[in-house]
């Protein structure tokens, strides 16, 4: 291993992303040989890293990825003090974190993982990648409904992207979206009178939740990963935080 900065060491070490270890060491909670880690600090082979006092490996874990089908009353955060949070509820036997978020009412497809830098490249908002929902509101869609949500909706002081929008039913719909204001499609429903009572994501990328049962998760496929890398290969990985539907 070849010197590198600390908040990348914390990340390929599957500790938390590269944003949350900047947040770690501005608090102090990183030391390198017993000293405190300062911002672009750097760890050399060897020498001993601690985070909130315990010991991080050199190597680097096994890659982990996983698609989680998330319940209403799950919340998507690593944060302990947070009785419902989602690390908690998988109980899995390594260090692992969301890739993005959805709110806590929400259900379906989450990812989890131990890097950082594909959270990044997959959450950004300016690499523009699909995730894909099924929406069910308190009344009849109109055709005038799906074709403003598809043309963009005034929320969050900004106008979100142009995105596909679906009618499945009397009042459900999908929706695919290119980014991930907070609260978006509830918002934007909102927006136009509507109030969504069930929101479900079904899909992220080119991984979709299928028949997973609610509660439970797979490994994603090689095959998936390798589509995947495909498709965030030119994308930015840069840190990100974004709040999720």
């Amino acid at each position: 291993m070849e010197e590198i900065r600390i908040n990348k060491f914390l990340s390929e070490a599957g500790i938390c992303s590269r944003r949350q270890a900047d947040k770690k060491i501005e608090e102090g909670a990183v030391f390198i040989d017993g000293r405190r880690a300062e911002p672009g600090s750097k760890v050399k082979p060897g020498q001993k890293v601690t985070v909130d006092g315990k010991t991080v490996e050199n190597g680097k874990e096994p890659f982990i990825l996983i698609a989680f089908h998330k319940p209403a009353g799950i919340v998507c955060t690593a944060e302990k003090r947070e009785k419902n949070n989602v690390i908690d509820y998988l109980n899995y036997p390594h260090r692992i974190f969301p890739i993005g978020r959805l709110d806590k009412e929400s259900t379906g497809l989450l990812l989890l993982t131990n890097q950082g830098d594909l959270v990044n490249k997959m959450m950004r908002s300016g690499n523009a990648h699909e995730k894909e929902y099924l929406v069910t509101v308190n009344k009849d869609v109109t055709e005038d409904f799906i074709r403003g949500m598809g043309d963009g909706v005034p929320i969050l002081e900004t106008v979100t992207r142009r995105c596909k929008v679906e009618k499945l039913g009397k009042r459900r719909f999908r929706i695919v979206l290119t980014q991930g204001l907070n609260r978006q499609i509830r918002r934007m429903c909102e927006y136009f009178g509507y109030r969504v009572v069930a929101l479900k994501r079904v899909r992220v990328m080119n991984i979709n939740l299928g028949d997973l049962k609610e509660g439970t998760y797979r490994d994603v496929t090689k095959e998936e990963f390798a589509v995947l890398s495909e498709m965030i290969a030119d994308s930015s990985n840069e840190p990100v935080w974004y709040k999720e539907q």
